[in-house]
């Protein structure tokens, strides 16, 4: 009997030490999620020439770069290759391209397309580019990033346009003519194609190029760490992983105290010395980065009106998708696929916002239709939570007429100063907690902060928020939900490898893409910001968002017609 009861406690101590095991492989792999082989696909060129993709083969990661730890479907991964696929930037030819080799706008010039033709509201009008370097030799190639815009500064009025690269130096631009008189062309080079590569680079190879860092705490005690998406290094790190959504997070883990010790999120800094220094000459605030190109001709026509037409409606759009999606006329926007009314006393708003809540989740520039609201509305009181200023959470409310408005930041990555822990919150989760239903609207834009990141980042946080958007909408379907896009701004050598336009324009494209047949609304701050006449900022002027705030509300209060 006692061998008996012998083998039972050597059997027993066997199986505590293989669940011990297994405990501790299960936390392993938690922390240390394998990379899946990714199976190639197709993608289709402009020319729609098939092109087949090579197998992608299993790779060495880095410790907890987050981005590369993902479990994809096999739809979820068909999506991701399409978008990124969609998103490829042309590309200069094999071989280090010397400086003076390089698009020089000043030397580039733009001419219309028969100027003196007879043009009527309506009707098309075709620029042509011509690209070349700081010898005045025309470019074999292309890949440059262009703005362009259509404008009659007298009538406040103005339009963006379509670009197409013909991948041989010359660019088209196509602007549809909006207004009558006099109608000026403006083209700008943002970067050379040589730039774009060097912020390809910065994308992929330095996502650490801005840092963050969170305190931690305990008594009188404190430390403060690293953070981000990917931590590089063998150091102890804190995995604060979003548990619903899955969004990676980590920091380095304090020498002395827990992880559970958090207690703030912060903006801790920009890397310096990223680029050679031939690189550096790509990034020149008065030679090559948002510079005009002029036109080696008349760079205006004249426009008469449509005859025997509506004026009213001799700008609409039938596609839902039309380019340009509006244009400005005497400094009001108008869009050209739906109605707008302009909102210019604070009693239209409060009759339009009576009995709802209003939930703003995003960046700093949707915290601005927040503050416009606030202040423009004289009913709506802000209620202070004490929170951080510039940071939030913030709430507004209008007791008399029953509206609730609230502003949440969206989670990390995020460049705020101190955000409290307890407050840092993901779009996706707080949509989950949200009832909704028809005196319910929710508007989100979410982008700036992510451009510092491989693309892969940004459509998983996109793929999280669209379906809780689905889902919110599934439940309650009378709930409105409004995207607000990215838009243009300001632009230096610094600001360039961080926040340039080219990667706000590609996340934009990416997210229109993914929520492209979802019963959400749109407001265009893209063009919003880059037709009107001022200079481009990341936070627009009052002007801009007063325009911003006219769209969104006549969403939620549509005209009539």
């Amino acid at each position: 009997m006692w061998r008996d009861s012998f083998r039972l406690q050597i059997f027993c101590l066997l199986m505590a030490v293989l669940a011990i095991v297994v405990l501790v492989h299960n936390f392993f792999q938690l922390e240390h999620l394998d990379d899946d082989t990714v199976s190639g696909s197709n993608w289709i060129t402009e020319n729609n020439v098939q092109h087949s993709l090579s197998q992608t083969t299993k790779t060495t990661r880095k410790p907890y770069c987050g981005y590369k730890q993902q479990t994809l479907s096999k739809r979820e991964q068909a999506e991701q290759e399409s978008l990124l696929a969609a998103i490829q930037w042309p590309k200069p030819p094999d071989g280090k391209i010397a400086f003076v080799q390089s698009t020089d706008p000043a030397h580039s010039d733009f001419v219309i397309v028969k100027p003196s033709g007879f043009f009527k509201v309506g009707d098309q009008l075709e620029v042509l580019v011509h690209m070349k370097d700081f010898h005045g030799k025309p470019k074999q190639y292309g890949g440059d990033y262009l703005q362009a815009r259509i404008h009659s500064p007298l009538l406040k009025a103005g339009a963006t346009g379509k670009i197409v690269d013909c991948h041989n130096g010359l660019y088209k631009v196509f602007f549809t003519l909006l207004w009558p008189g006099e109608v000026k062309v403006s083209v700008s080079l943002v970067h050379p194609s040589e730039a774009i590569q060097v912020l390809l680079r910065l994308r992929e190879e330095r996502p650490d190029r801005v840092y963050f860092k969170s305190s931690f705490k305990s008594g009188r005690y404190s430390e403060t760490t690293e953070c981000n998406v990917c931590l590089p290094g063998d150091l102890p790190v804190c995995n604060f992983t979003d548990l619903y959504t899955g969004e990676p997070w980590f920091c380095y883990k304090p020498r002395k105290l827990s992880c559970a010790s958090r207690i703030s999120h912060a903006k801790g800094g920009y890397q310096k010395g990223l680029l050679t220094r031939e690189e550096s000459l790509f990034f020149q605030s008065d030679v090559n980065i948002k510079r005009p190109i002029l036109s080696s001709g008349p760079d205006s026509v004249i426009v008469k009106p449509k005859a025997f037409t509506d004026s009213s409606s001799m700008d609409r759009a039938e596609d839902p998708i039309a380019s340009p999606s509006g244009y400005y006329y005497e400094d009001q926007w108008r869009p050209r696929t739906h109605w707008i009314h302009h909102f210019n006393k604070s009693d239209d708003i409060t009759k339009c916002l009576q009995g709802k809540i209003i939930h703003l989740f995003g960046d700093s520039t949707i915290r601005q239709w927040f503050e416009y609201l606030t202040a423009f509305v004289p009913d709506l009181v802000e209620f202070n939570l004490g929170s951080p200023k510039n940071v939030g959470p913030f709430m507004s409310v209008d007791l008399k007429h029953n509206i609730l408005l609230k502003f949440r930041c969206h989670g990390p990555p995020i460049r705020f100063s101190t955000v409290f822990s307890s407050e840092l919150r993901y779009i996706a989760n707080e949509l989950n907690g949200i009832v909704g239903g028809r005196n319910t609207v929710i508007a989100i834009t979410i982008w700036s902060h992510f451009s510092t990141f491989p693309v892969e980042v940004y459509i998983r946080r996109l793929r999280n928020i669209r379906r809780s958007v689905i889902q919110l909408l599934d439940r309650s379907p009378k709930t409105l939900i409004i995207i607000r896009t990215a838009n243009v701004q300001e632009l230096g050598p610094e600001v360039s490898l961080f926040n340039s336009d080219w990667y706000s324009f590609q996340l934009d494209s990416v997210m229109r893409k993914m929520f492209s047949g979802i019963a959400v609304h749109f407001v265009d701050a893209w063009e919003m910001s880059l037709a009107h006449y001022l200079p481009h900022n990341l936070h627009p002027k009052e002007v801009i968002v007063k325009n911003q705030i006219d769209a969104f509300l006549s969403y939620v209060c549509p005209l009539q017609t």
